[in-house]
């Protein structure tokens, strides 16, 4: 997959994740807040992915808290267990997209000697 492909996938699965949240927590009591919390760092992260190293970065560190939440959610919350385990599969989705190239670069391929 091209680096640019890998950028638009990362935004995509990012909004995915976003909307996700929307859906969420959209009955919540405190649902401003949790908007705050949840929705707008990967929306935010998502529109900022295609152009940004910086962005791409931290939404690989935001998806181990989110890979953690949807765990936890899924063990805990019977009836979230369905929008839970969406969350756990974007959450690994994201820390794939973000570690694959640095992956590939430092296993793929032969490298020149020194």
């Amino acid at each position: 997959m091209t680096p640019r492909a890998v950028h638009w996938s990362l935004a995509a699965a990012l909004l995915a994740l976003a909307a996700l949240f929307a859906i969420w927590f959209h009955d919540d009591a405190h649902r401003t807040a949790a908007l705050l919390v949840f929705a707008l760092p990967p929306a935010l992260m998502g529109a900022l992915a295609v152009r940004s190293a910086r962005a791409r970065f931290w939404a690989g560190v935001f998806a181990l808290g989110w890979f953690s939440h949807g765990v936890m959610a899924a063990w805990s919350q019977p009836d979230a267990r369905g929008l839970a385990w969406l969350e756990l599969l974007l959450a690994l989705l994201v820390i794939g997209l973000v570690s694959g190239p640095g992956v590939a670069a430092r296993f793929g391929g032969r490298r020149r000697a020194r």
